[in-house]
């Protein structure tokens, strides 16, 4: 078989939702992958600040971090686009104006704005803070270097204004249950495999990605072969291409072998 290469997410992928790690079947399975010949990327809504040892001991050629912001090939940074400090001040202060919970996502940091009433931003600041240890900083950082952000809207009239006003250079991704992933124009999950491909001469029918929710969908459109875990939201059950098993029932592991990867 011709070498294939394979981009999957993290949470709900290959890191269970339920128990926040990672089974001996996944690595077996990417491992075996790699061995075979074959690349495999993490690619992920997360940034650098955002990633574990867990997760990188597994074994990747490389990520593509931050919704396409940032791609790693060999330990080689290939590409890093930051949101420039003049424009991260003008989204802060508007976010405070229209009453919008945000979290911004660095290389080296997680920043945080104020105290968040948002439950689900509590529940990351909490994963960020104590179960991960993250470097955690507040957006009054002298050295604050943003690749993304997320937010969380308590006023939809103040979120529809500031979606106008920023809506030619930023993206917005829609997570549900109020919760947005904004990333620079132009790029995101996809965006990075192109990338990617293009820099290492993969035919386009050789791409496969795994993944499980929204921000997902446009890394699993752009593949030739795109994969839903089992636990996977309904979104992109409804579009993918195969529906492997749950992150905790060896879904990882059953689409390698499915596809003969593995």
């Amino acid at each position: 078989m011709k070498p294939c290469i394979l981009f999957f997410d993290i949470d709900g992928t290959i890191l269970s939702h339920r128990t926040f790690t990672i089974s001996d079947s996944t690595r077996s399975a990417i491992r075996q992958a790699r061995a075979n010949g074959h690349l495999t990327f993490i690619n992920t809504g997360r940034t650098g600040a955002g990633m574990g040892n867990d997760i990188l001991d597994v074994g990747f050629d490389g990520c593509i971090y931050g919704c396409g912001t940032r791609i790693i090939y060999h330990d080689k940074e290939l590409l890093h686009v930051t949101i420039p400090n003049t424009l991260l001040s003008e989204i802060i202060d508007d976010l405070r104006h229209y009453h919008i919970e945000g979290m911004f996502e660095g290389t080296n940091a997680i920043y945080y704005m104020d105290t968040y009433a948002n439950p689900m931003a509590q529940e990351f600041q909490y994963d960020h803070m104590v179960r991960n240890n993250f470097r955690v900083e507040t957006v009054e950082a002298p050295d604050i270097s943003v690749d993304k952000f997320c937010i969380w809207p308590t006023s939809m009239e103040g979120f529809h204004t500031f979606c106008d006003k920023y809506q030619d250079v930023l993206e917005f991704i829609d997570r549900g249950e109020g919760f947005y992933e904004v990333v620079p124009k132009g790029y995101s999950k996809a965006s990075g495999i192109e990338y990617l491909i293009k820099h290492l001469h993969i035919p386009h029918e050789n791409t496969f990605a795994i993944g499980d929710s929204s921000n997902d969908l446009p890394m699993l459109e752009y593949v030739k072969h795109s994969i839903a875990m089992g636990n996977a939201s309904k979104v992109v059950l409804d579009m993918a291409s195969f529906i492997t098993k749950d992150v905790d029932e060896d879904g990882i592991a059953y689409a390698l072998k499915h596809f003969h990867i593995i």
